[in-house]
């Protein structure tokens, strides 16, 4: 399983004081050292976390592939074309939110998504669709023309969460996951099952698979179960265990987990 380590949350740490301290940089060689197969970032319009600056040097400076986040906002994909990552994955982005919130509606912006496409793949930069997982989309991503799909993941990690983890008893409870448990594993077997489905029919049609969203150390072993998925992108929560233990352990301690 090849693992994109998602580095946003470092520039979060950063911007939070507008200094230059933690070092993005420095999150790029310490990752790459330690087990990341590829750096991802997402470079939002509204520049919350990475800046144009940062897309820049860790494109220049990454001795591994980079996986650009970005909308189909058509300033972003300019930016994109001139930075020239290695992958460029369309995502969906609304101001208000505080990140993504499912999987990019590529019927609904059908044109807009086939318009990004073409100017990326003119570009010579291979395009990932970040889907919600139901056979739709993954059809509508093939019919597009991009080579890639992640998968949506964060209804899984929130059943999950409600499930298994702390989080109903905490500030953050989502309020329509409030169900008894044998409700949440119910929800939470369908969940697993579309994102299967959307993984082998993907698979099928000759898409090549990633997910990501929500996923941590609790239950990344789910998607290892998926074979199918050949990637993982995950930030949040190795930078959360990174506070405690250090980024370089964080980023080997979720390698071995994502190892087959």
């Amino acid at each position: 399983m090849k693992l994109g380590v998602n580095i946003d949350h470092i520039a979060v740490l950063r911007e939070a004081r507008r200094v230059n301290d933690p070092d993005i940089l420095h999150a790029l060689f310490v990752a790459s050292q330690n087990g990341a197969d590829q750096i991802t970032i997402h470079l939002r319009e509204d520049r919350r976390h990475i800046q144009d600056v940062d897309a820049y040097n860790i494109i220049k400076h990454s001795n591994l592939p980079v996986n650009l986040e970005c909308s189909i906002n058509r300033d972003i994909l300019s930016i994109a074309c001139d930075l020239k990552p290695h992958r460029a994955t369309l995502v969906p982005e609304k101001r208000e939110e505080v990140t993504t919130e499912g999987g990019l509606d590529i019927v609904k912006y059908e044109d807009e998504t086939l318009y990004a496409i073409e100017l990326l793949h003119d570009h010579i930069i291979p395009v990932s669709l970040f889907i919600d997982p139901n056979l739709e989309m993954v059809e509508k991503s093939k019919e597009l023309g991009a080579e890639m799909i992640e998968l949506h993941t964060g209804a899984f990690a929130n059943i999950y969460a409600m499930l298994n983890g702390s989080l109903r008893h905490s500030s953050h409870s989502i309020s329509e996951l409030k169900l008894p448990r044998n409700e949440l594993s119910s929800r939470l077997e369908k969940s697993l099952d579309e994102l299967k489905k959307a993984a082998l029919y993907a698979k099928k049609i000759g898409l090549e698979v990633a997910a990501g969203h929500g996923l941590n150390y609790h239950n990344v072993h789910e998607m290892m179960k998926i074979k199918e998925i050949t990637e993982l992108n995950i930030g949040q929560s190795i930078v959360a265990r990174s506070v405690f233990s250090g980024l370089a352990e964080a980023v080997k301690e979720m390698k071995r987990l994502t190892t087959r």
